[in-house]
C-alpha cells in the first residue's frame, strides 16, 4: 500500500510504501513477488507512468461526460508504446481493455 504516512495494513503479506515511492516500487518490481496492482489512485498512476513503472494496464472505460475530470495520461507522462491484449464492450456499454508495454527489444 502506498501512503504519505504510516497506516496499519489490512491485508496479510502487504508492505507499506512511503517516502521515495519510485525507488520503493522499483525494488518491489525487481523482487520475486506477485504482481503489483493499483486501484483508482490517479496520483500514484501518474507517478508510475512518468517513471516507466507500468508493464500492463487494465482499463474500465465508462462512456460518461461529466465536467473536465482528470486525464489518465496527465501532463509530464512520458510517451510509451502499449499493445492491446484484449478488449470487450460489456452489456451496459462499459469498455474493458488490457494493454501491455512494448519493450524496446520488441521495437527493434
Amino acid at each position: 500500500m502506498v501512503s504519505q504516512s504510516y497506516i496499519p495494513l489490512p491485508w496479510d503479506n502487504s508492505e507499506l510504501v512511503t517516502g521515495d515511492v519510485v525507488a520503493e516500487i522499483q525494488k518491489l518490481k525487481e523482487s520475486d513477488r506477485p504482481d503489483l496492482w493499483v486501484w483508482g489512485s490517479w496520483n500514484l498512476i501518474q507517478t508510475l507512468l512518468k517513471n516507466n513503472l507500468i508493464d500492463r494496464m487494465y482499463l474500465w472505460i465508462f462512456p460518461v461526460t461529466i465536467g473536465s475530470g482528470k486525464k489518465l495520461f496527465g501532463e509530464g507522462t512520458q510517451p510509451e508504446r502499449f499493445t492491446q491484449l484484449e478488449a470487450e464492450i460489456l452489456s451496459k456499454g462499459i469498455i474493458f481493455a488490457a494493454y501491455e508495454l512494448v519493450s524496446t527489444l520488441e521495437l527493434r
